[in-house]
């Protein structure tokens, strides 16, 4: 996916192979080790082509042969969500500055203090959109509540199916934006063929959006997983939600959930809860609309401005970039 992303956007990209090791069985365990090898020779001859005045991590397993590759050249970390990944943990170790979404993940590097504050860097462009602008992208009516659920960009099946099964129930009282991703986007296209005319005029689904600042403008509440965007992406847009952490991985997304839910601006429910208690708490927080607005403020209060700027500084200060030159 960031190889679409980046290429699309004319910026040249170089791949290196790379696999995790965290986690995995016996049987995958050499096989993996040997593309982590193998990425950092390519690593090596990227560096020696590039020769680049700073590096810059954001963690997993695919930065670490480049980041062994690149010991003693200059380099930022950022660690996107609360809790850092192994690859993080070991990347720390190497990096002169450390880059924090919040103060919450300061208790994971007890020995380190090269910390910054940055908050979580989000695309300009989203914030061009407003609440009156997205409805009308989406031909919503703006009289009417309106749900977003998004599944990240492959999909999350689990809520893609617990959402289809009480679709009709939810438009009888709201508009639904439905982020599905690609993978059962082919299934719930059919699906939705089956609703009646009325119904699908408070529904729009998509496998992909890229005008993401829509799908988050438009909504009074967002059903989503918990992955590290919600920590700069729903605070922007003071956008209450309903979390579903991911159950088949390590607990970053649950303690991502945990932050937001403990400053009163999200609530979780577990997935193998979806089926028996989504509807319900979609219908208990739509239907208080002081709850939402409480949850809104809170959400709107972790926002951290200028984000990217400060991590874009932080690679200047590392490179030893003045000026636009650079120093020494």
């Amino acid at each position: 996916m960031e190889e679409t992303l980046v290429t699309r956007n004319n910026i040249p990209y170089t791949a290196i192979s790379a696999a995790g090791v965290h986690g995995v069985g016996p049987a995958k365990l050499p096989g993996n080790i040997w593309k982590l090898i193998k990425g950092f020779f390519s690593a090596r001859r990227i560096l020696k082509q590039f020769n680049p005045d700073a590096l810059f991590f954001t963690g997993g397993f695919v930065a670490f042969p480049m980041a062994v590759a690149a010991i003693g050249k200059p380099s930022l970390l950022y660690v996107p969500d609360i809790e850092p990944g192994l690859a993080l943990k070991a990347l720390s170790r190497f990096a002169k500055t450390i880059a924090l979404t919040t103060e919450a993940s300061m208790q994971y590097f007890p020995n380190t203090s090269n910390f910054s504050i940055t908050g979580y860097p989000v695309r300009p462009g989203l914030k061009e959109w407003d609440r009156a602008k997205a409805l009308d992208y989406f031909n919503f009516d703006p009289s009417l509540p309106t749900l977003t659920v998004a599944g990240g960009s492959k999909g999350a099946r689990s809520i893609n199916t617990a959402v289809m099964k009480i679709l009709p129930s939810l438009l009888e009282k709201m508009q639904v934006i439905h982020l599905t991703g690609h993978l059962d986007w082919e299934l719930l296209d059919s699906q939705a063929s089956n609703l009646t005319k009325e119904q699908q005029k408070r529904y729009q689904a998509f496998p992909y959006l890229h005008e993401m600042g829509a799908a988050l403008a438009a909504p009074d509440l967002i059903v989503s997983r918990a992955g590290a965007s919600i920590l700069g992406e729903y605070p922007l847009f003071g956008l209450p939600a309903i979390l579903i952490p991911y159950p088949y991985a390590w607990r970053y997304q649950q303690i991502n959930a945990n932050y937001l839910v403990d400053r009163g601006a999200a609530i979780t429910l577990r997935d193998e809860d979806l089926d028996q208690h989504l509807y319900d708490e979609i219908i208990k927080l739509i239907d208080d609309p002081l709850r939402l607005t409480k949850m809104s403020q809170s959400m709107s209060d972790l926002a951290v401005p200028d984000s990217a700027t400060k991590i874009a500084g932080l690679i200047h200060d590392v490179a030893g970039i003045i000026n636009g030159g650079v120093s020494g």
